[in-house]
Formats: structure tokens, sequence, C-alpha cells
């Protein structure tokens, strides 16, 4: 077997996109119409999170709505027709010490690269139930502004007791008949000012000490199974959605050594560009956004990326 960690061995490019969705792609496609020649490696999950979302209405450009695979395979075929060099491959070790942008993939080949683009995304936490995973897109979401819109005038259930748990909840308040929220304790995480507010909304019945056994539907969801965890009864709420809000774990471990990083692990980046703390190395997407986790909010970042390497390398000479 070649040592991997050999010079001679080290694949030489221009601009390196680790991860695709949205982000990775739309900066794969700025990149590659730059002249910078992208080399993308697409990750455990080609196409992001988009690659589980059943219908996309919200991106502007498709009027009649789309699939989120289908999205993501034109997204794919664009960047493609301008020449980005596509791979399938999971970067597992990096190295950016004094001035390198080295990168491993599946642990056998290393490649150094002048500009590196992050766009890994990040996953949304889910509650491990068989039924969750077999309903995901079928009533089951972890986005409430992604798909809330199709449970109008619905009864839904929202599982979380933090900030964004009352976000998604507040929001789907708007549109649908009944929210209910999950909350396994006695208390909530959120904001004293998140929690007031869910708690001032009349179509919110917030239940306490819960927990959900299961949810309930053969082809989607029916209703949810919950349990009240001090006196062990169970009870079936009728609801068409169970939005899952128990937070999102960006996908950063593997650069944990040199950037810079929020308490939960999202990548940090220059107020006003996709730049982070080592030069040559920027981040679009979710992996550095954890308010906004739109498909469109991370395309734009990817657009910002593509132009911010495009501009290092320019300034390098290189």
């Amino acid at each position: 077997m070649e040592d991997s960690n050999k010079n001679s061995n080290i694949e030489k490019v221009h601009c390196l996109i680790i991860g695709s969705g949205p982000a990775g792609y739309t900066a794969a496609i700025y990149a590659a119409r730059a002249g910078l020649k992208p080399v993308m490696y697409q990750g455990l999950q080609p196409g992001g999170q988009l690659m589980i979302t059943n219908d996309v209405e919200n991106y502007p450009g498709y009027p009649d709505g789309i699939m989120g695979p289908q999205m993501m395979e034109d997204f794919q075929k664009q960047a493609a027709r301008f020449g980005t060099d596509i791979r399938f491959g999971l970067v597992t070790k990096v190295d950016f010490s004094n001035g390198a942008h080295k990168v491993t993939v599946d642990d056998t080949h290393t490649l150094q690269a002048d500009a590196v683009i992050i766009s890994t995304g990040a996953s949304a936490k889910w509650l491990g139930l068989p039924s969750e995973q077999r309903l995901n897109g079928f009533g089951v979401s972890a986005c409430a502004v992604c798909d809330g819109f199709f449970y109008r005038g619905t009864d839904v259930v929202v599982v979380g007791a933090g900030d964004t748990a009352c976000e998604e909840a507040s929001y789907l308040s708007k549109i649908c008949s009944k929210v209910y929220m999950l909350v396994r304790r006695d208390q909530m995480r959120a904001s004293q000012i998140m929690q007031n507010r869910v708690k001032n909304i009349p179509n919110i019945e917030i239940l306490w000490n819960t927990e959900t056994e299961e949810i309930l539907g053969e082809h989607a969801v029916e209703a949810v199974r919950v349990k009240n965890v001090q006196t062990g009864e169970l009870r079936d709420i009728p609801a068409k959605g169970f939005f899952v809000a128990i937070g999102h774990q960006p996908n950063s471990d593997v650069f944990k050594p040199y950037l810079d990083m929020d308490t939960a692990g999202y990548i940090v980046t220059e107020k006003g560009s996709t730049r982070t703390n080592v030069e040559g190395v920027f981040a679009c997407g979710d992996v550095q956004d954890n308010v906004y986790r739109q498909a469109v909010t991370a395309a734009g970042t990817g657009c910002m990326a593509a132009l911010d390497a495009e501009r290092y390398l320019a300034a390098k000479g290189l």
C-alpha cells in the first residue's frame, strides 16, 4: 500500500471543497466559473439534508416546488457542467498547521490545497425511534420553516424544550390548528422570553413531563403516542405532523484542532465573510450557521466562500 503521507503521493489541488449540499454545490459553481478548478468531496450524505426532504417549496426558481433529492441533483449537474471534479469520499483528517492545507480522505488519500472551502453542514438530532426514521419525510420533520406549510390547518406535535423548539412551535401556531409541545421535564431550557411567548399563544398546549413513546401511522403520521414520565400514563395525540426540535450537530469534529468554534461546535467565521481563523480556509452553510439553516441562505454563503477564496488566491498570486 502506498504511504499517502509521502510528499510524492500528495495530490496538489487549487481549491478543495469539503462537503456538498446547497452551500458546497454553489461554492463549486462559482469557483469553477472563476477558473479555480475545484475538487469536491461529497461526504457521507451527498447533497446534505435536502436528500431527506421530500418537497421544497420555498426555494426561489421552483414555482411548483421540487423534491429535495431532485433539487440537489440539479445543483450537482450545474457544478459538474462548469468543470467541478466531484468525488465520493469522507474527509477523516486535516492538518492546517503552519499554513498547511492538508486533507486526508477515507484515511488513505492526502491532498494539499491552496484554498479550502468547508461546507459539511449540520445534522439534526433525532430521538432514535424506528417509526421516526420510517416516517421521516412523511410527517416527521426537523424543520418547521421548511415543512410546516404542508400541515396548515392540522394538529401537529413539537418535541423539545429549548429556544429552537419554542421558535418552531410559535411558527407552526400561525398556520396549524393546534400545536402540542412535548417537554420531558417540568421546565424548559429555553430563554424566559421564548417560554413566555409560547405560553401565551392560545393554540399551543405544553405537555410537561412528557416524552414520545411512538409515532403512529403506516404511510404517514396519524398520531403520536406519548408517555407521562411521572405517572407512566400513555396517551395518543391525533396529529399529521411531528417536528423534532432538539437541536442540530454541526459536522465539524475533524476541524476542531485548528478552527475556532462556538460552544456548540459551529465554525466561527469573520463577520461579513466566510473566513475562518486559518488563512485560506473558508466555511459556509450550516456548519457555520446556527441561526437560519435554510437552503437559500446556505447557497448564499457558498457563493461568498467561493468569492472569498478567489480573492485570497489572487492576492497570494496562486
